[in-house]
């Protein structure tokens, strides 16, 4: 036989397997609508898209579980959470040893495609597995169920979400008994767990038995919300808020009403849950175009009332980020939309002035402008990697941010990031500011003055081939950059490696000599942990003699963002 024809027999026996292995997935699998998917695929055989869908399997990670829907391993679907969920149980389980009792596990949900099948099947796991389980009563914002795990001192918490990811997409995030998202070495074990866990036919699955809650916990969840807040400070503001079509909107109505603020107004078109996130391209704040209904519902309730809104506020869809915009004459829709790490200026400048104690934190990518805020409070400041699994474990936080639009202003309540509290927060001091005659923007110039311009951007690079993402990381460290966007590269950090203070990560860390009115910036490179996006986070700091020096000087630092972009882009070969 000629080695052409032994390659297509090799080739048609790796077709045969691969169809045989996707016949054994369509056996098993709980779900009529991905069983006649991927019987159409078999069928077909349509072997290219088979291969990819049978490639690995989804990867349990910090992060849980994210994914596109659909059937296969590598997509989310019944099948791999029921997988999943057995073996948390089993972790749970061997975590609690003998003799220790029933664990409660307690589950939230979105209201993308599949959630609330997902949420059943993980409280029918549980309760099959000998633990006990309670589902959250509807589709809640994530920070519901982050207080929930430790107001009814859960194991463990389950969130069925993919928070701002696009449409087609959805996830599973675990908290333990602490109410913090789990970090190594728990996400290894239990997906060691989960690796372990045979044919579906193998796990118990109650066909009930597990407790739905009722409202009390929402109740209880609102109760510590509006505690946030000083008794008697002003509560005159007029907000507009958008959920971005998710589930935050009756919360963050509640919440405001319940704290003594006026109803938001709402941006009717992205009020309700819709998992087709039909008026966004992506429902997250920070993408282009995300905010232009938030921005005509602001309009028109000026032409109505004659009387521009104070503040738009944005939930993502799974309302544990904040985004906010203020009125800006300059800008072209008449307001601007803050970045993250202005908002965590802002707010922990807030918290310090209604005198809050404890360690101020922020993350590697976030903006160096916390250190110098905390610092002149005499406030203990603490940095730590990417993601709140890690900033709500700093040891006596009082307040952490992530330049990401994720904010935890009550740890002890919700050791997490959470879109409602920040929320109430940023509407407070709103109202302060407007009661003394100010703004949001005016506090953010008197900072800029103090502190020097602290300009922050970031290059986001989404690709369809995650191999592109390894090439760009190994390119950047096989050509160590000299200079980023005119400023000469001072050091360079192989994050892999570890610090003192930070365990290892895949990222790269450029620190910036000043130069030509600049005093310094900085650049981390690293591939997203939830999306397929290489991450560049950008800072230049300018300092700031006095008010008239604030236009030529973000005018500078924009100069240099806009410099580090376009080297980025040529280091990165993306």
């Amino acid at each position: 036989m000629s080695d052409a024809r032994r390659d297509d027999a090799r080739a048609r026996e790796s077709d045969e397997a691969l169809l045989a292995r996707a016949r054994d997935w369509l056996a098993e699998d709980p779900d009529p609508q991905t069983r006649q998917e991927l019987a159409e695929l078999v069928e077909a055989r349509a072997v290219e898209e088979l291969r990819e869908r049978f490639s690995g399997t989804l990867q349990f990670g910090t992060a849980g579980l994210r994914g596109e829907l659909g059937a296969g391993p590598m997509r989310m679907n019944r099948s791999v959470v029921i997988r999943a969920a057995a073996g948390i149980a089993a972790h749970l389980r061997k975590q609690r040893g003998e003799g220790g009792g029933q664990p409660l596990v307690v589950v939230g949900y979105d209201a993308r495609y599949k959630s609330a099948d997902f949420a059943r099947d993980t409280a029918a796991v549980m309760v099959g597995a000998g633990l006990r389980a309670a589902v959250l009563p509807s589709p809640l914002p994530t920070p519901v169920l982050a207080f929930a795990v430790r107001h009814l001192g859960a194991a463990a918490g389950i969130m069925v979400t993919a928070s701002h990811n696009p449409p087609r997409d959805n996830g599973y995030k675990v908290y333990l008994g602490d109410g913090l998202q789990i970090v190594p070495p728990a996400d290894g074990q239990i997906a060691d767990e989960i690796a372990a866990v045979g044919p579906l036919a193998g796990v118990p699955r109650a066909e009930s038995g597990w407790q739905v809650l009722g409202g009390e916990v929402l109740d209880a969840y609102l109760a510590r919300s509006g505690a946030v807040l000083t008794e008697g400070s002003p509560r005159e503001v007029r907000v507009v808020h958008t959920a971005m079509h998710g589930v935050g909107h009756e919360t963050a109505r509640l919440a405001f009403e319940r704290a003594g603020f006026p109803s938001p107004v709402p941006v009717a078109e992205q009020a309700e849950p819709d998992p087709d996130f039909s008026t966004v391209a992506f429902p997250n704040p920070e993408e282009p175009g995300a905010m232009e209904r938030a921005y005509a519902t602001a309009r028109a309730w000026e032409a109505e009332h004659g009387e521009r809104p104070d503040v738009i506020i944005a939930n993502d869809p799974d309302a544990d980020r904040c985004g906010v915009a203020v009125p800006d004459a300059a800008a072209e829709d008449g307001w601007r939309m803050l970045r993250g790490d202005q908002v965590g200026a802002l707010l922990a400048t807030h918290l310090i002035h209604k005198h809050a104690k404890g360690t101020f934190a922020t993350t590697i990518v976030s903006s160096s402008l916390l250190e110098r805020i905390a610092e002149s409070a005499g406030l203990p400041y603490a940095q730590t990697l990417t993601g709140f699994k890690w900033l709500a474990r700093v040891d006596g936080l009082r307040y952490g941010y992530e330049e990401a639009l994720g904010y935890c202003v009550d740890p002890e309540g919700v050791r997490d990031k959470d879109g409602i509290t920040a929320a109430l927060l940023v509407a407070e001091l709103a109202a302060e500011l407007k009661q003394a005659g100010r703004t949001l923007g005016e506090l953010l110039d008197d900072l800029d003055v103090e502190y020097g311009v602290h300009a922050t951007d970031q290059l986001s690079v989404r690709v369809s081939d995650l191999s592109l993402i390894g090439a760009a990381m190994e390119r950047l460290r096989a050509e160590p950059p000299t200079a980023l966007g005119g400023l000469g590269v001072a050091r360079t950090d192989d994050l892999t490696q570890g610090t003192a203070s930070l365990p290892p990560t895949d990222g790269l860390s450029y620190s910036l000599a000043g130069a030509d009115g600049v005093g310094g910036g900085r650049v981390v490179v690293r591939p997203s942990g939830t999306e397929p996006k290489l991450k560049c986070y950008l800072e230049v700091v300018v300092p700031v003699g006095d008010a008239a020096g604030l236009g030529p000087a973000r005018e500078r630092g924009a100069a240099v963002l806009a410099r580090f972009k376009d080297d980025l882009r040529r280091a990165t070969g993306l």
